[in-house]
């Protein structure tokens, strides 16, 4: 059942919820408590924000909404808190600290989550304080991306891998996309048909908060996707969906999880086997390449080159292992060194066998 509610901002909210909210006041200056709300239900509020609002992907909402729940569920059945004014700073240090079997990684995004729910609340006048303020962000290692070889991924151009009916071509065309283009599996099975423009050899993408980029392909890529369309047309009918089932029915998420980790299993022995990794590789083999850093950035969507730039550091991982394995004086100072270990390791045998 929806009801709505005036927010401090002066913003007439309207959350599907099924919680009674007491009105306080009404004439309030920003950023001061003005109603008692459920969690839950300051939850969906900031929830339809972020979707309607900020336009994040269906995937973000759901993970947002995920570890917030975990919170509320933790706050009421443990401490039996239900209303978010009875929240502080306190009751959030106590479930992180529950939290603590959890990687540094995913105590990490829940911080980050929970600050911008509080952040959100304070400005709507939900909240009359700053709750995270005292909460401090945990310490993570630094991760870099993890990517497959590009001898890992030339298996995806090797046709006996794949069967030669609809859901073999639908899954090879599906891999080659997510390498040659980069792009996000939420941006994957948002492709329609008319994404495609043969003459401009290019794929529209609708990215995250709805930006569209344009990214080229290639002569042999356009091809396959054209052969696919007639395939797809005869197993299932006309459809606008790029990537369908055998029952016509589009592509979810966890259909392109299933088709990579099938397929990449296989092919790889990567830490980590998943659509994203394709972007990964995407980028990090197109650095190796010498391609501009700043055109990475435009193909991959993404706002803030700093996002690119982590890239940087796999690259030069490749470089130094490229200069080893390749340059004269590097092979030459290998060798060296392993003599030197090798007499090293003969004198002190020689040692032993005097004592």
């Amino acid at each position: 059942m929806g009801s709505s509610i005036m927010l401090a901002s002066g913003k007439l909210k309207t959350c599907h919820i099924g919680y009674k909210r007491k009105i306080i006041g009404t004439h309030v200056k920003k950023n001061t408590y003005i109603c008692s709300m459920k969690i839950n239900a300051a939850i969906e509020c900031f929830l339809n924000y972020i979707a309607i609002e900020r336009r994040l992907s269906r995937l973000t909402v759901e993970s947002y909404g995920n570890d917030l729940r975990l919170l509320a569920t933790f706050l009421e059945s443990k401490l039996q808190i239900t209303d978010i004014e009875d929240v502080s700073h306190l009751e959030i240090r106590e479930w992180l600290m529950a939290e603590q079997e959890k990687s540094p990684f995913t105590l990490k995004q829940y911080t980050a989550v929970l600050r911008s729910w509080f952040k959100y609340l304070r400005r709507e006048g939900i909240v009359s304080s700053d709750v995270m303020a005292k909460v401090s962000t945990p310490k993570t290692p630094k991760r870099l991306p993890i990517s497959f070889t590009e001898k890992e991924v030339s298996k995806i151009y090797d046709s006996q891998y794949f069967t030669d009916d609809f859901e073999g071509q639908r899954d090879q065309l599906m891999l080659r996309i997510l390498y040659e283009t980069g792009i996000r599996r939420a941006e994957l099975i948002g492709l329609r048909e008319s994404s495609l423009d043969e003459h401009a050899k290019s794929l529209k993408v609708l990215g995250k908060r709805d930006k569209e980029r344009i990214i080229p392909i290639e002569n042999e890529l356009l091809h396959n996707i054209k052969c696919y369309f007639s395939l797809k047309r005869e197993k299932v009918g006309e459809t606008e969906a790029f990537f369908v089932r055998q029952n016509g029915m589009p592509f979810e998420e966890h259909d392109v999880a299933m088709v990579v980790k099938k397929y990449m299993t296989l092919f790889s022995n990567a830490d980590r086997i998943s659509p994203h990794v394709f972007r990964h590789s995407f980028a990090t083999h197109l650095l190796n390449e010498g391609a501009d850093i700043n055109a990475i950035k435009e193909l991959l969507g993404h706002t803030d080159l700093a996002a690119t730039e982590v890239y940087t550091h796999v690259s030069r991982q490749y470089m130094q292992e490229t200069y080893r394995h390749t340059h004269p004086r590097a092979q030459r100072k290998s060798e060296e060194d392993g003599e030197t270990k090798k007499n090293a390791d003969k004198q002190e045998e020689n040692k032993k066998d005097k004592n």
